[in-house]
C-alpha cells in the first residue's frame, strides 16, 4: 500500500547531520544542491472527469518556510491532435473537466512555471476492465476482516495487467444514548417525547492509500481476491453496517514501477541508504532544463466502480464494553430532578414503582453529546445509496465504458 500523505514527508530532503546509532563521529549527508527545490507533480489525466494535478516544491527539514505548494504555474492536458485543454489553480491543486479521451490520440501534461518548461511522456488512455467482486472475509473469529477485490477478465490476458485501487468509506453510527422520555418541570413527572435527539448518522472518510496489483502471478492474468486494505474487528465502523466505493484504474507498466518505488523510500524514509526522491523513477522532464522531477502522470480512458458493504452481524466484532456514563438515582426526589435540569441534563430512563410497597423512583440522565449523534462527528441525512441491500451493493460505473 502506498500513502499519497507519506509523499511529502519523504519530500523533505535531508540535508542536515546524521547520528547513526553506535557512531560517534558525525555523519554528513553528501546530498547535491541540485536536489532541493524539486518540482513535484501529482495526478492522472482521465476521461470525463475532473482532472486535479497537484504541483509541490520540495524542502530542507530545515527550512522555516513551510509552504510546499507550487503556485502560479500554467498547466494544461495536451493531445496529439491538438486538442488542449487548460486548467485553474486553486492554490496550487490545478483542474480542468476533460470530456471523452481519444483511446488513439496520445496526452500530456504541459507545465510552465518559474521559466521552466516540464512534460509527461506522451501515452495513450489505457481502457480499465469492470470489477468482478468486493468482498470482506475473516479468516477466523479473532482475525480483522480484510477487504478483497477481483477485477473482471482481463482485457488482454496474453500480457501482465496493472491496477491501482483506492477508495471511499461510508459507516453508520449511533449515539451512545437514546430517550424516548422528557422531564415536565411543570408536569413534574416524565412525559413521552419520540426523536428528541438524532440517534443514528453516518461518517465518510476517503482515504489516501493507493494500492496497485499485478497480474504476474495469477492465472491468466486475472487477478483474483487480491487484498486491498483490512479493518479492526473492534473498529466503529463495523459496529454497524460499513459501506465503501472502490475505484479501479489500469495503469502502466512504469506507473506501476514508481508506486512501488515511492512506497519502498516512504517506508525506509530516513535509513541512512534511502534512495534520494529525485532517484524515483518519473515520466516528467524539465524541456529547458536539466532539473530533476519528481511524480508520474498516467493516462486512464476510464476508472470503474464498485460498491459493497459489511454488516456486523455477518462477522466476529468486537465492541469494546463501555461504561455506563449516565447519572443514575435509586431513590429520585423532584429535587433531584430539577437539579439534572438545571445542569443541562436529559432524562433517559424513568422507572417509577412508588405505587409498590417500598417501591422507589430510579431514573437516568445524560448530557446531550451523548444523546446526539452528531456531538460524534456524524451527518444524519442518510446517505442516498445506504437503502441498497447486500446484494445490490456490486452495482458498477465508469467514466467512460
Amino acid at each position: 500500500m502506498m500513502k499519497l500523505k507519506s509523499l511529502y514527508p519523504l519530500l523533505c530532503l535531508m540535508v542536515g547531520v546524521f547520528m547513526p546509532s553506535g557512531c560517534i563521529e558525525e555523519y554528513e549527508a553528501d546530498i547535491p544542491a541540485g536536489n532541493s527545490d524539486l518540482l513535484v507533480v501529482e495526478g492522472t489525466i482521465c476521461s470525463n472527469k475532473l482532472n486535479q494535478f497537484i504541483l509541490s516544491r520540495t524542502q530542507s527539514v530545515y527550512s522555516s518556510d513551510k509552504t510546499l505548494m507550487a503556485r502560479g504555474a500554467k498547466v494544461s492536458v495536451r493531445g496529439s491532435d491538438g486538442s488542449v485543454f487548460d486548467t485553474q489553480e486553486n492554490d496550487g491543486c490545478y483542474t480542468c473537466r476533460i470530456g471523452t479521451l481519444s483511446p488513439e490520440v496520445d496526452y500530456l501534461l504541459h507545465i510552465e512555471i518559474d521559466g521552466e518548461v516540464y512534460e509527461s511522456e506522451p501515452q495513450k488512455p489505457l481502457r480499465t476492465e469492470g470489477i468482478a467482486d468486493v468482498r470482506g472475509v475473516q479468516n477466523t473469529p479473532e482475525s480483522n476482516i480484510e477487504v478483497l477485490v477481483t477485477p473482471d477478465e482481463p482485457f488482454e490476458p496474453g500480457k501482465v495487467n496493472y491496477y491501482s485501487w483506492t477508495y471511499d468509506e461510508t459507516w453508520e453510527v449511533h449515539s451512545d444514548y437514546s430517550t424516548h422520555v422528557y422531564f415536565d418541570t411543570e408536569k413534574m413527572k416524565a412525559v413521552f417525547k419520540a426523536d428528541q435527539f438524532p440517534e443514528r448518522g453516518w461518517k465518510d472518510a476517503t482515504d489516501s492509500t493507493i494500492m496497485v496489483g499485478a497480474s504476474s502471478s495469477y492465472e491468466g492474468q486475472h487477478i483474483r481476491r487480491l487484498k486491498m486494505y483490512d479493518i479492526d474487528r473492534s473498529s466503529e465502523r463495523l459496529w454497524h453496517r460499513y459501506g465503501c466505493l472502490v475505484h479501479q484504474r489500469a495503469i502502466s507498466k512504469a506507473e506501476y514501477e514508481y508506486e512501488l518505488a515511492r512506497d519502498q523510500a516512504s517506508s525506509e524514509m530516513g535509513g541512512l541508504f534511502t534512495p534520494l526522491p529525485s532517484a524515483l523513477p518519473t515520466n516528467i522532464h524539465c524541456l529547458t532544463s536539466h532539473k530533476h522531477v519528481i511524480g508520474f502522470v498516467g493516462c486512464s480512458l476510464n476508472t470503474t466502480d464498485y460498491r459493497f458493504f459489511l454488516n456486523a452481524k455477518d462477522f466476529s466484532i468486537h465492541r469494546p464494553p463501555m461504561k455506563d456514563a449516565r447519572t443514575w438515582f435509586d431513590d429520585t426526589s423532584m429535587a433531584d430532578c430539577l437539579q439534572m435540569v438545571a445542569e443541562g441534563m436529559y432524562l433517559c430512563e424513568w422507572e417509577d414503582k412508588r405505587m409498590e410497597p417500598g417501591g422507589k423512583l430510579r431514573t437516568a440522565w445524560a448530557p446531550e453529546g451523548l444523546l446526539d449523534v452528531r456531538y460524534k462527528g456524524a451527518y444524519i441525512m442518510e446517505p442516498v445509496f445506504w437503502s441498497l441491500e447486500e446484494g445490490d451493493g456490486g452495482q458498477q460505473s465508469s467514466a467512460n465504458n
